[in-house]
């Protein structure tokens, strides 16, 4: 317990001579620093190799900022987008690849198909769900759990980070991923996504897993830094 030391000073006024002298004017206020203004909104509806976006790991269990992860786009086609991810201040690295709705395929070593279903479904709209299906394939191991679970925009919210205030739609998705050697064991996993438009991106994401019921993890993702090419 923190224990706090109240000092008490007291005057005592002797002669009346003294107790009718004015008072010195009370010093000057020093004036309030102003607010830092927002940074303005750079737009990147479209994806461009160079891209990036930069985001602090906290893990909410604990409280503590575990990690910071650049994002950066290497390459754009029709359907794909490849992504190189790195840890600052680390040597760990490596290339994701999404669906042009921001879904992951691809994480080495493992394999989603159709997709994750942790991306978008445009256009948004509050109150829009659409399903998540597919199965997790990891390609060293040969593990394939498969997913059911459903998407819903619940709703539209400003959200303001340290790369700035954008205008966000929220969605939440919650999946059951079952072992299929092994149906008794499953994981449940829930996030809420801020998806905004302006960027193409989610500016910040919260993702809870459950594994037999019991809770194994609670992450956030904070956007703190993004930009394009110059």
């Amino acid at each position: 317990m923190l224990r706090c030391t109240v000092l008490v000073v007291i005057s005592l006024v002797c002669n009346s001579a003294f107790a009718q002298q004015t008072p010195p004017p009370a010093p000057p206020q020093e004036a309030a620093s102003p607010a830092q203004p927002d940074k303005p909104v750079v737009p990147m509806e479209e994806p461009r190799p160079g891209d990036h976006w930069t985001y602090e790991i906290r893990d909410e269990i604990t409280g503590t900022i575990t990690a910071t992860r650049e994002n950066v786009v290497t390459e754009v086609s029709p359907t794909e987008i490849s992504v190189r991810f790195k840890r600052l201040g680390s040597s760990e690295e490596g290339l994701n690849v999404y669906d042009r709705s921001w879904n992951l395929v691809e994480a080495p070593p493992w394999r989603y198909s159709p997709n994750d279903g942790t991306g978008v479904r445009l256009p948004l709209a509050v109150g829009k769900t659409w399903p998540v299906q597919g199965n997790n394939v990891n390609n060293t191991s040969g593990a394939t759990w498969k997913r059911s679970g459903t998407s819903k925009v619940v709703s539209q919210e400003s959200i303001r980070t340290k790369a700035g205030t954008f205008d966000t739609f929220k969605i939440e998705t919650t999946y059951v991923a079952k072992n299929v050697k092994d149906p008794t064991r499953d994981e449940e996993i829930t996030s809420q996504t801020w998806y905004a438009p302006a960027i193409d991106h989610w500016v910040k994401r919260v993702f809870t897993l459950r594994a037999t019921k019991h809770l194994r993890s609670n992450n956030s993702l904070e956007l703190v830094d993004y930009g394009r090419k110059q």
